[in-house]
């Protein structure tokens, strides 16, 4: 018979702390052109997406900075008022139709307005 063997109590991981500078050293890296996140990461022993959420905090961060040096007021919409255009509309063009059979001619002219009952009478017409 096998004793099974019972596992050494297994240590509890505590949490890494990483100080300003190592991030900011992080974050720096991550910014050159061409650097990929995740070789940093790697390279520093740190996870990559550690290593992305560090590069969130620290734009916002420059941001926050730059509202608050900032004298103008926060952006926002402004009124704007537009020259009238000197444009004008061309009347609409009525439809016009012209019928020509043997010696006959004849316009009809309809309103735009009225195109689906021209269509219908053209319909009607055609039977």
């Amino acid at each position: 018979m096998h004793a099974i063997p019972t596992p050494d109590p297994i240590e509890r991981r505590t949490r890494r702390r990483h100080s300003r500078e190592f991030k900011a050293s992080v974050v720096a890296a991550c910014k050159q052109p061409g650097a990929s996140v995740a070789a940093v990461a790697l390279a520093n022993a740190v996870n990559a997406n550690l290593a992305r959420r560090w590069i969130v905090e620290h734009d916002r961060a420059a941001r926050v900075g730059r509202q608050e040096q900032a004298t103008l007021p926060t952006p926002g919409f402004l009124p704007v008022q537009l020259a009238p255009t000197h444009q004008t509309m061309q009347p609409v063009q009525p439809i016009r139709i012209d019928l020509r059979q043997g010696q006959i001619s004849m316009t009809v002219t309809w309103p735009t307005s009225a195109a689906h009952d021209c269509a219908n009478w053209i319909k009607a017409l055609l039977r």
